[in-house]
């Protein structure tokens, strides 16, 4: 395996990243006194124009793309706050069926995961996985079964780029434990699986594949183990707020932007998502950060409010004020030579929400950054008809980091309006 201490500069790296915020965003009408305030851009086509609350994003204005009208099929079926967790999968969900399927990461993971430490990283402000339909990850495996996400600055720096020779040591013992631990499970199986009924058969099929992707996570570690963690310059370290938590949101909201940016530098994953915020209404972690950085009002309550007297001028504040750390990520990322381009011009960086305002499953506000590099052409505002699927944007990603995937969910076709011609 290559060491990528010292990264080489001609890399053929493709990424993916995936940016999330629940609860949607101001909307007001176009013709209205309070249009400027509206998420969307005015004009379309190459000729539109930011509003105030994108204006933080004109000076990468060539590097993405603004897409509207786009949206999950199954999502408009959902419940009003019922759509983080199907994001990047377009599933259905409802009462009666909490099962999700694979979510775009995980399969654009699996293409990369060979040549990276790690397949993917996944991180969100509250951590773990929560509760079905108010999930705090974005992530779900071939099952779709949700993977907990990383929420501790201290903690993803650590997993990325800490251990020293004693602690590879005791990770080399351990993972020899764990994995003669594991063939162990596996073969007294056999002889439990003839003597169970067909329904307890199912579920410890379940429980065995469960076991088998941990051995393959194991073995993945006793691959990488002998191969140095890169290594990190004094600038870099001293960038990083690692104490930043949920009490400072810009400290905090910036610092899990630079923990993807490093680890994309570094090529320690190709893969990332981070759900800024959730759709758990007001028990995230998340649901205080308005109040903390001068508003007056909580993120459930800025969306809910959005088009009372006022509402609209302070949630689109509120949506500038996040479009400006999305802004600085994509500083990050475009200001990093690698190759013939930038990080950014080899990277996908998917940002948006699945409501457009709140309680409204159709219209994602969603903008592409990035893959100059990889066949996108960039500096429009596409308007979609509402029959296109999101999954047809998913899909046209992974085509564009290289997957041979034919179609993603409930995806039709390809999507040739933001490629290169």
């Amino acid at each position: 395996m290559q060491n990528y201490r010292n990264r080489n500069e001609s890399s053929n790296a493709k990424r993916l990243c995936a940016l999330y915020f629940g609860f949607g965003v101001s909307l007001p009408k176009e013709d209205s006194d309070q249009a400027k305030w509206r998420w969307f851009p005015n004009g379309t086509g190459k000729d539109f124009q930011f509003t105030e609350t994108l204006q933080p994003l004109e000076k990468h204005r060539s590097h993405l793309s603004v897409l509207g009208g786009l949206s999950h099929p199954n999502g408009r079926r959902m419940g009003a706050h019922d759509t983080g967790d199907t994001f990047l999968t377009g599933a259905y969900l409802n009462n009666k069926r909490l099962q999700n399927t694979v979510s775009v990461d995980q399969v654009a993971a699996t293409a990369a995961s060979e040549q990276t430490r790690f397949s993917s990283l996944v991180l969100s402000t509250d951590g773990g996985v929560g509760e079905p339909t108010r999930s705090s990850t974005l992530s779900y495996d071939m099952k779709g079964r949700p993977l907990p996400a990383l929420n501790q600055p201290q903690q993803i720096f650590d997993r990325l780029f800490g251990a020293g020779d004693a602690d590879v040591l005791r990770k080399q013992r351990r993972l020899k434990s764990a994995a003669g631990m594991l063939d162990r499970v596996l073969e007294d199986s056999k002889s439990l699986r003839r003597r169970l009924g067909a329904h307890d058969q199912d579920k410890l099929d379940e429980y065995l594949a469960s076991v088998e992707e941990i051995e393959r996570g194991v073995q993945r570690s006793q691959q990488w183990l002998e191969v140095p963690r890169p290594e990190l310059s004094d600038q870099d370290r001293e960038m990083l707020h690692l104490d930043a938590d949920d009490e400072a949101p810009r400290n905090f909201i910036r610092t899990m932007y630079d923990l993807v940016y490093l680890a994309f530098r570094t090529d320690s994953t190709r893969v990332a998502t981070y759900q800024i915020t959730n759709m758990a209404d007001c028990s995230s972690k998340a649901a205080k950060f308005p109040q903390l950085e001068g508003f007056k009002s909580s993120l459930h309550s800025l969306a809910h409010d959005w088009n009372k007297p006022g509402g609209a001028e302070a949630l689109s504040r509120w949506d500038q004020f996040m479009a400006s750390q999305l802004s600085y990520f994509l500083d990050r990322m475009s200001q990093t030579s690698e190759g013939e381009g930038s990080l950014l011009d080899n990277s996908l960086v998917l940002y948006g929400s699945s409501n457009s305002t709140t309680h409204n499953n159709r219209n994602y506000p969603l903008i592409l950054a990035g893959g100059n590099n990889l066949g996108l052409q960039h500096g429009h505002y596409h308007r979609f008809e509402e029959k296109t699927p999101m999954s047809n944007l998913l899909l046209t990603m992974l085509h564009c980091i290289g997957s041979k995937q034919e179609s993603f969910a409930d995806s039709t076709n390809t999507m040739a309006e933001i490629l290169a011609p």
